[in-house]
């Protein structure tokens, strides 16, 4: 079995004392920590899987360079400190964002106690990650006029990083699916992902708050 721990990373949860063969990161986002690296890690605790990883990595010269090296180090020195950050900062904009019924649908986040993952994560996860994912009462428009009202927020496809990022998935990330294909896997014109950073905290919650009062300045 093999797991991307990506949002996670390796400070929040170790899928291979869970079972797991293999284990994939993005250096990209959480272990990099400030946008400015593209890489990957395979983890693997077996040491076959390891020789054929290595082979294959031998054969096709996929070796980051020194400086690339350079910035995943610089941001393992710090990483457990973001995470700990992130996940604080995500939980409170999670919980805002959930006590709106009136303008938000849905709130995807794993350590929310109404999310149907909850027991699992707090089963896997020492916390919950910076990443949440909910869904805007009003459609289309309301999610256009919540992004471009965020101030804190900067609109941005990424994630991982220290600063937060919103984007809207069906015309961003998952923009070249079919619209048919986007619907049977959940990613409506209604919703909207959040990489939340290591900000003060409750300029964060303040900024979505001042958001979703400008999408939909009357609640239903």
């Amino acid at each position: 079995m093999s797991v991307d721990n990506t949002f996670a990373s390796p400070c929040l949860q170790n899928p291979l004392r869970l079972g797991a063969s293999i284990v994939v990161h993005s250096t990209t986002k959480y272990i990099g920590g400030h946008s400015d690296l593209i890489g990957g890690a395979i983890v693997t605790s077996s040491q076959a899987l390891y020789e054929k990883v290595k082979f294959l990595q031998n054969a096709t010269g996929s070796v980051p360079g020194p400086f690339d090296c350079y910035l995943a180090l610089r941001g393992l020195r710090t990483i457990s400190l973001r995470m700990q950050r992130h996940s604080k900062n995500a939980a409170a904009v999670a919980e805002a964002l959930s006590k709106d019924s009136g303008r938000v649908k849905a709130v995807y986040y794993p350590f929310l106690r109404q999310s149907p993952s909850y027991k699992v994560a707090r089963r896997q996860m020492s916390a919950g990650g910076g990443m949440i994912a909910f869904r805007i009462k009003g459609g289309y428009r309301a999610a256009s006029k919540f992004l471009e009202s965020l101030k804190v927020f900067t609109l941005g496809e990424s994630l991982g990083g220290v600063e937060s990022l919103a984007e809207h998935p069906s015309r961003m990330t998952h923009a070249s699916l079919p619209p048919e294909e986007r619907r049977k896997l959940g990613i409506t014109d209604d919703l909207i992902r959040l990489s939340v950073g290591i900000e003060d905290t409750q300029d964060l919650v303040e900024d979505v708050k001042g958001a979703l009062r400008a999408a939909l300045p009357r609640p239903s």
